[in-house]
């Protein structure tokens, strides 16, 4: 089950995981976008089902959670995975694009921990749950807090849940997304938000001129397969960002100065 699952990083995890035969519910709010992921992924012999949804809405998602169950009986792999973004300086943006940004980033993932988590318990069965956070989540970045403070808290509820499962004995790892630059659509979000008309793109340079280290949603999406068969909680896929972490958390025990990382 991948929510934001009709373009980016959610289309080519659900594509990854139709070549190893899994059957996939994919979650997105731009129907037309989600019926043509559908239609794509049927065409390679997958078996999907696409449920329109707003991940922002706790009821949405509680029924998406009912729709697949009453559909394929189970969920054993869980990807909260939708995300926006908007951009300028913290005191600039609008208590909108506060809301709407954690609407969608971090209560997405709160709900659909909450929606889907007791039900793969009660199933009984082995599982994994995948929240996709961010680099930003562990070295926030200028003139996207909003998205900062969202994918920390992502980050921070994937510690929570994989601490209590573990302490709980059930048998269902959590892995967190920390992804670098991935050339998506997220520069392109504004087109779902809920009353906007028609927003231009967003000018986010990585997405406009993807840096050499750029990685594929594909590339992306073999790292979370590999983090769901070996069990692992880390996903940090942009090798350059490690040693800005290792800075911050020198920085953190020594009260230093913030360091700035660069866009790698």
């Amino acid at each position: 089950m991948i929510t934001g699952g009709a373009s980016g990083i959610g289309l080519a995890m659900a594509e990854r995981f139709a070549g190893e035969g899994m059957h996939l519910v994919l979650a997105d709010v731009e129907e037309s976008a989600l019926a043509a992921a559908e239609e794509r992924l049927r065409s390679s012999g997958a078996e999907v089902l696409g449920v329109v949804t707003d991940v922002a809405d706790a009821a949405a998602v509680e029924t998406l959670a009912e729709t697949a169950y009453e559909r394929f009986g189970a969920v054993h792999v869980l990807c909260n995975n939708a995300g926006v973004v908007t951009t300028g300086p913290s005191w600039e943006q609008s208590l909108d694009d506060w809301q709407w940004v954690l609407g969608v980033d971090l209560w997405g993932v709160i709900h659909g921990v909450r929606a889907f988590v007791p039900r793969m318990i009660d199933g009984g069965e082995p599982g994994h749950i995948v929240n996709t956070a961010s680099i930003a989540g562990l070295l926030p970045f200028p003139n996207i807090a909003p998205y900062d403070v969202a994918k920390t808290g992502v980050v921070a509820l994937s510690e929570s849940l994989h601490g209590e499962l573990g302490a709980a004995g059930v048998p269902i790892g959590v892995s967190v997304l920390c992804p670098g630059v991935v050339p998506t659509r997220i520069s392109e979000s504004g087109r779902n938000r809920p009353g906007a008309t028609a927003a231009a793109p967003l000018d986010i340079p990585t997405q406009r001129t993807p840096p050499p280290t750029a990685l594929s949603a594909s590339q992306i999406a073999d790292q979370v397969h590999d983090a769901i068969i070996g069990g692992r909680f880390w996903v940090v896929t942009h090798d350059g960002y490690r040693e800005w972490i290792t800075r911050r958390a020198d920085a953190i025990l020594g009260g230093t100065d913030v360091p700035v990382a660069p866009t790698l």
